[in-house]
C-alpha cells in the first residue's frame, strides 16, 4: 500500500496480527475462527499442527485488535430495548466433585469469572460482553459500556433478571438532579434529588427456582410504568422476558471453550477469558450470519448441484 504522506510504502497487514506471521494467512484465520467456533486451544493446535503457544500468541494480538475494532463501528446505536444477563464459569472442584452444590453455589457468589452480556433482542446485536465479579461496581461498568455503544439521548427499555444493582446501574448512568417544589413558604429551600429520567424503563423478570426446578416467574417494573413497556414489547408481539440474552448465554457457552460446561477447558484466568470473549463477540457481531435475520432474494439462486436454489440473503447483527 502507497502511503499519500510519506511517500513510502507499507505492507497491507501492517498494525494487524497478520503482519510478520510466518505462516499462511489463510491458515491463521481458520485457527482463529476455529477458536471463535468452541475449539480448545490446544484442540486448535493439534488440528492445524501447530504448537499451542503459537496458538496463545494468534488470541492474545487478535483479542487487542479486535477490541479496537468493535470500538470502532460499534457506537450511536438506536435500539428500544436491551437484555442484560451473567453467566458464571464452572468450576473445576465442582465438576471433580470435590465440593457440594451448595457450597458451589457460595463460591460462585465471590468467582471473579462471571460473564456480562447485553443485547438488542430485535437486531440480535450484542452491545457488551464482560468479565468480573457479580457486584455493583461490575454492574455500573457494564451499564456504563452499553451507555457508551448507545446514540446520545437513547433510552431503551432494559429487561434483566432479579439482580438488584442492575437498578442502581440504571440510576446512575440514566437520571439527572430534580429540585423539588417548595412545600412550604418559609424554611430553606428542598435540596435537589438525583431521580431517573421520564423515559427510562426498567422491568426485571424474577424466577423462583425449588428443587432445580422452575416454579413460578413474575414481573417487576423498577422505573416507568408497566404500561409504558408493554407499549415499548407491543411493537414486537412480546411480552416483559429475557429469554432472547438467555439463549446468546447458551450461545457463548457453545462457541467459548473457556465457560463452556462439562469440557476440559476451563479458563483458569480472567485475562484469558476476556481475550476469548473479544474474539466471540466480533464473530458474533460481524461474522456469524443469524436465521432470524436473513432476507428473501428478488431472484432464487441457482445450486451447482441438485438441490433447490438459493432463496435467502444471510445476515450478521451488525449488518
Amino acid at each position: 500500500m502507497h502511503c499519500t504522506v510519506c511517500g513510502g510504502y507499507v505492507l497491507e497487514t501492517h498494525g494487524t496480527p497478520l503482519h510478520g506471521k510466518r505462516v499462511p494467512v489463510d491458515l491463521l484465520v481458520w485457527a482463529l475462527g476455529a477458536l471463535a467456533e468452541g475449539l480448545g486451544i490446544r484442540a486448535v493446535a493439534r488440528v492445524f499442527e501447530v504448537d499451542p503457544n503459537t496458538v496463545l500468541q494468534w488470541l492474545v494480538e487478535a483479542a487487542d485488535h479486535l477490541q479496537a475494532f468493535s470500538q470502532y463501528f460499534l457506537h450511536d446505536v438506536h435500539v428500544t430495548q436491551v437484555q442484560l444477563d451473567e453467566l458464571y464459569a464452572l468450576l473445576r472442584a465442582v465438576k471433580e466433585g470435590e465440593v457440594s452444590e451448595a457450597e458451589a453455589i457460595e463460591r460462585l457468589e465471590r468467582s471473579p469469572h462471571w460473564v456480562w452480556a447485553a443485547m438488542d433482542p430485535v437486531s440480535k446485536l450484542l452491545l457488551t460482553i464482560e468479565v468480573g465479579e457479580r457486584t455493583r461496581a461490575m454492574a455500573q461498568r457494564v451499564v456504563h459500556q452499553v451507555a457508551q455503544v448507545l446514540a446520545p439521548g437513547c433510552v431503551p427499555l432494559f429487561l434483566t433478571d432479579g439482580f438488584k444493582e442492575y437498578a442502581t446501574a440504571f440510576l446512575t448512568h440514566f437520571g439527572h438532579w430534580v429540585h423539588p417544589p417548595r412545600r412550604q413558604a418559609t424554611g430553606p429551600a428542598p435540596k435537589p434529588r438525583w431521580m431517573p429520567l421520564p423515559q427510562l424503563l426498567y422491568a426485571q423478570v424474577i424466577k423462583t427456582v425449588r428443587r432445580r426446578r422452575l416454579v413460578r416467574v413474575s414481573h417487576r417494573v423498577v422505573f416507568g410504568t408497566l404500561e409504558a413497556a408493554q407499549q415499548v414489547l407491543a411493537a414486537c408481539g412480546w411480552q416483559i422476558n429475557t429469554a432472547f440474552i438467555e439463549r446468546v448465554n447458551l450461545s457463548i457457552r457453545q462457541h467459548v471453550a473457556a465457560v463452556g460446561r462439562r469440557v476440559t477447558t476451563l479458563c483458569k484466568g480472567e485475562v484469558g477469558m476476556r481475550q476469548q470473549l473479544v474474539l466471540y463477540h466480533v464473530y458474533y457481531n460481524f461474522c456469524l450470519p443469524h436465521a432470524s435475520l436473513r432476507m428473501p432474494l428478488a431472484v432464487p439462486i441457482p445450486t451447482n448441484g441438485t438441490g433447490s436454489a438459493t432463496q435467502w440473503q444471510p445476515r450478521t447483527p451488525a449488518m
